[in-house]
């Protein structure tokens, strides 16, 4: 509020008393100025809500809010430095978290495994096989197999979290990576 905003909220006999110098005048600026950096926070609120505009530091708290809390590697308040809350960048992160209601509807299914792999790589190629036979070949039953892009295979542990997290809890599951020549 500016300080004209907030004399007209004064009384009427105190507004007849204002002039420069005047102590009122002078609390008056005081007010004004206490009031500045709440209503500039206010004005910028919605950016805090937005995956794409809130600053680095909130990604983490906005991907616990959706549950997306287990990928992140440790407590937000750590996310000061320069260390990604996830092995494949923030980006990816803001990715994962627009994402979030249509990953959250296709939890446990192919479709939503798939797509949550792809957001958080931001690569495309992984196929999930729900037919899977052992040596004997015979299908194996509750287990899928993940084949993942070579180029992403520095990122197996976050991968191996992400489908352990996302397959329904009875389903075993294996990874693997395409060979360089098949992509």
């Amino acid at each position: 509020m500016t300080h004209s905003e907030i004399a007209q909220l004064l009384p009427e006999i105190f507004q007849r008393t204002l002039e420069d110098g005047n102590p009122l005048d002078v609390l008056l600026e005081v007010m004004e100025a206490q009031h500045a950096p709440s209503e500039a926070a206010l004005e910028s609120l919605d950016a805090y809500f937005d995956p794409y505009r809130t600053p680095d530091a909130f990604v983490p708290f906005l991907a616990m809010w959706v549950d997306l809390g287990e990928l992140i590697r440790e407590v937000p308040v750590q996310f000061m430095d320069d260390t990604p809350p996830i092995a494949t960048g923030i980006g990816r992160l803001r990715e994962l978290i627009a994402a979030a209601a249509y990953l959250s509807k296709w939890r446990g299914t192919y479709r939503g495994l798939q797509r949550f792999l792809e957001t958080a790589t931001g690569v495309s190629g992984f196929t999930i096989d729900e037919t899977v036979h052992d040596l004997q070949g015979q299908i194996l039953p509750y287990h899928i197999k993940v084949t993942a892009p070579a180029n992403v295979a520095r990122f197996r542990p976050m991968l191996e979290h992400i489908i352990a997290m996302e397959k329904p809890a009875y389903v075993t599951y294996e990874l693997e990576f395409r060979s360089e020549s098949a992509d």
